[in-house]
């Protein structure tokens, strides 16, 4: 059922419903329908997101707060204990995996909140 009656958003409550993988517009709708491949329209709302290219926004966010996680963390633990070099060769690599791959999808979901909110056009059309 698709139901168009939903009023436009502010950026940031768009922006805050991207963050949850919800459609920006009505908050109601999935973003994605897999891991990290977006709706050509809100199911609910109707609201088309097939146009928006997120390109390489996700990952550099993502990348960035992980980084921000995981070395402070590695920093601190690595010099406050003597354990053996591969639990520290398993652990941060595998750290770093778990987070990077759990935030990309919320990552895309802001960034492609944020191209519909601000109105850009998103593609290359």
């Amino acid at each position: 059922m698709v139901n168009r009656s939903v009023a436009r958003v502010d950026t940031w409550t768009a922006v805050k419903r991207g963050a949850r993988r919800r459609c920006p517009n009505c908050g109601v709708g999935k973003l994605f329908s897999g891991y990290l491949r977006q709706v050509e329209a809100c199911a609910h709302c109707g609201e088309r997101f097939g146009h928006i290219r997120a390109d390489d926004g996700p990952a550099w966010l993502t990348i960035i707060a992980v980084g921000h996680i995981v070395v402070p963390l590695a920093l601190e633990v690595e010099l406050n204990t003597n354990w053996p070099m591969w639990i520290a060769m398993t652990l941060w690599p595998s750290l770093t995996l778990a987070l990077t791959l759990t935030g990309l999808p919320f990552a895309k979901g802001i960034f492609i909140s944020a191209i519909w909110a601000m109105k850009a056009p998103g593609s290359e059309e």
